[in-house]
């Protein structure tokens, strides 16, 4: 413990170690350090030609406003509120990238010099926890030629592979800020609506994948009549904790890593984290085995729930961008596709409303102008709206564009019968 207190210092000393030119690497999502960005926001007027790389933004992002865009870059891995706008006016980058292959370019094409990361108090024997972001974040933990770790006691400590010994550790920063939370939001009609439909391809003992947001809650509100579920999954948030207390999920079917709630990252309310502390259900792995397609198809009858922005006639799936906009990033979805359909009984589900704000369909004829593929028509299994459920995989492009329409509004159908024809020459 004497090399932890030894390295201890204000974090205005640490940022101090940030050169010109240096590429900074911040710890995934609710992960991100507090109080370091900000610090280093301090030294815009030495330092020059910093890029700050990292998914999913949990912080104000200062480093993307004008005023700073001589001394630092975003790099972004995925797109967020606080960095599209920099995104889309150019003072900041975009890398189209597989979750799941983030550690490896951080081992080859993107060296890492400084990883500004959170972690938990050290044990008696030394090791902090990486806590809620072990995904990436482990690997710029081990790449980097500098590690600057903030000490927050709010971090639950999490097993697996998610402990750094503090000999791994250049500095230490003790910081007295909460850790990120992610809010909930209201659920909508059209959401339980779809929840309900994507139930309906879940199982007694299904291993489940679910990402953030409405959709996914709903899925999870509606299995209460399921039993013996189990998870695996980049990542989970409140509503698995409560599935675990009613005792449908557990993983007692789960063939592989049973009774293990096995996962990359961890997104939630103070009483989730609370709840995730010192929990010996769950099991963090880095990123690049929990999206291995090859390891996330061990698990028979896996069933992958992800979202989309808009998906065409030929089932192709746009899930990050707005047209030629970075809209959020590929994450896992191809992974988990690609895994589930290589599963025994596996499938994988897009799951999106009809329309969008405003009555535009989501389920369109072509992808708008500039739109980037996320899940090719290839890929695809099932697509899934508050209309009901279109099962595309192995179905002639005539049958998978009558699946579409009929899971599209009632009050576009119509139009997109006559595009199937005018686009792609199809007659429905």
């Amino acid at each position: 413990m004497n090399s932890y207190k030894e390295r201890l210092c204000s974090a205005y000393e640490a940022v101090k170690k940030v050169r010109s030119g240096d590429r900074i690497v911040f710890s995934h999502a609710c992960g991100e350090p507090r109080v370091l960005p900000g610090e280093l926001m301090k030294r815009v007027n030495e330092l020059n030609d910093v890029q700050i790389v990292h998914m999913v933004p949990m912080g104000e992002a200062l480093y993307c406003r004008p005023e700073y865009a001589k001394s630092f870059r975003h790099v972004a891995l995925f797109s967020g509120a606080p960095t599209r706008e920099a995104i889309w006016e150019n003072r900041a980058d975009y890398i189209p990238y597989i979750f799941s292959e983030i550690p490896f370019l951080f081992d080859t094409l993107l060296p890492v010099d400084v990883a500004m990361v959170t972690v938990s108090p050290p044990d008696k024997n030394g090791y902090c926890s990486l806590g809620v972001s072990v995904d990436y974040t482990k690997k710029a933990v081990e790449c980097a030629k500098i590690v600057i770790a903030e000490i927050n006691k709010t971090m639950p400590r999490t097993h697996g592979e998610s402990f750094v010994h503090v000999s791994e550790i250049d500095y230490f920063v003790e910081v007295d800020v909460p850790i990120a939370e992610l809010k909930g939001t209201e659920m909508t009609e059209v959401e339980r609506t779809i929840g309900k439909h994507v139930t309906e391809l879940i199982e007694d003992g299904s291993c489940l994948q679910l990402g953030i947001g409405g959709i996914p809650d709903a899925v999870l509100k509606n299995i209460g009549g399921l039993k013996d579920l189990g998870i695996h999954s980049e990542m989970i948030s409140d509503g698995v904790k409560h599935l675990v207390e009613k005792g449908i999920i557990n993983g007692r079917k789960k063939n592989f890593h049973k009774g293990k709630i096995v996962v990359s990252f961890l997104m939630g309310s103070r009483e989730f984290y609370d709840w995730i502390d010192d929990n010996s259900i769950i099991e963090m792995r880095t990123v690049d085995y929990t999206n291995n397609p090859y390891i996330i198809a061990q698990n028979k009858n896996m069933v992958a729930i992800n979202s989309a922005i808009e998906v065409d006639l030929l089932g192709q799936v746009c899930a990050d961008t707005l047209g030629p906009k970075q809209f959020s990033g590929v994450g896992g979805q191809l992974d988990f596709v690609r895994g589930a359909r290589m599963s025994q009984g596996g499938k994988a589900v897009i799951a999106l409303p009809a329309t969008a704000k405003g009555g535009l369909s989501r389920i369109v004829p072509t992808l708008k102008e500039g739109a980037a593929v996320t899940t090719s028509r290839n890929d695809v299994d099932y697509i899934v709206t508050d209309y009901g459920i279109a099962s595309l995989r192995g179905k002639t492009v005539r049958d998978r564009m009558k699946a579409l329409i009929n899971i599209a509004h009632p009050d576009i159908r119509g139009k997109l019968e006559k595009k199937a024809y005018e686009v792609h020459h199809i007659l429905i």
